[in-house]
C-alpha cells in the first residue's frame, strides 16, 4: 500500500506553493484553493497533479541536487505508486477520493528556473508526475493510504 507524503497548492499562476497537512478535493474545484482545479469546459485533463516520490528522488540523484518536492509544483506527493504509463488508471485514497490519470505531467521550462538541468532529468519514466481529474470527491490528509487500479 502506498502513502500520501505531501499536499501543496498555489492560488495563481507562478504563485508560491503552500504546503498543507490536509485538504478537500472535489469534482468541481479539484484541490480546494489551487487555481488549476476548477472544472473548465473542454479542458478537464489537469485538475490535480500527482508526483511519485521515487521518481523525484531519482531525478535529484541524477542532478546531484537537493530541492524540496514543492518546487516541482505538483499537488500531491505519493510514495509506493508506479505512475509511469498509467493513463486511464485510477488513484484511490482511503477517504473515498478517486482520481483518474489523464496523462503525463510534462515538465516545463519553469523547472530550469528552479535548477539548471531539472527539466531534462524529469523527462524519463514520467518522473515529472501525472495529471488527473477528480472522479469522486473526498478529504485527504498526509499519511493517508493510497493505491492505483489499472
Amino acid at each position: 500500500m502506498a502513502i500520501l507524503l505531501g499536499i501543496a497548492r498555489h492560488d495563481r499562476p507562478r504563485g508560491t506553493m503552500e504546503a498543507l497537512d490536509h485538504a478537500d478535493v472535489t469534482v468541481e474545484q479539484g484541490l480546494q484553493g489551487d487555481f488549476r482545479g476548477s472544472l473548465k469546459p473542454g479542458r478537464n485533463r489537469r485538475q490535480v497533479t500527482v508526483l511519485a516520490a521515487e521518481g523525484w528522488r531519482e531525478a535529484l540523484r541524477e542532478l546531484d541536487a537537493a530541492i524540496p518536492w514543492e518546487q516541482r509544483r505538483a499537488n500531491l506527493l505519493v510514495e509506493g505508486l508506479s505512475l509511469e504509463q498509467s493513463e486511464g488508471a485510477r488513484i484511490l485514497f482511503d477517504s473515498g477520493l478517486v482520481l483518474e490519470v489523464t496523462g503525463e505531467c510534462d515538465p516545463c521550462s519553469r523547472m530550469e528556473e528552479v535548477a539548471p538541468g531539472l527539466k531534462a532529468v524529469l523527462l524519463p519514466h514520467w518522473r515529472g508526475g501525472v495529471t488527473t481529474i477528480v472522479i469522486e470527491s473526498g478529504p485527504i490528509r498526509v499519511g493517508d493510504k493510497v493505491r492505483i487500479e489499472r
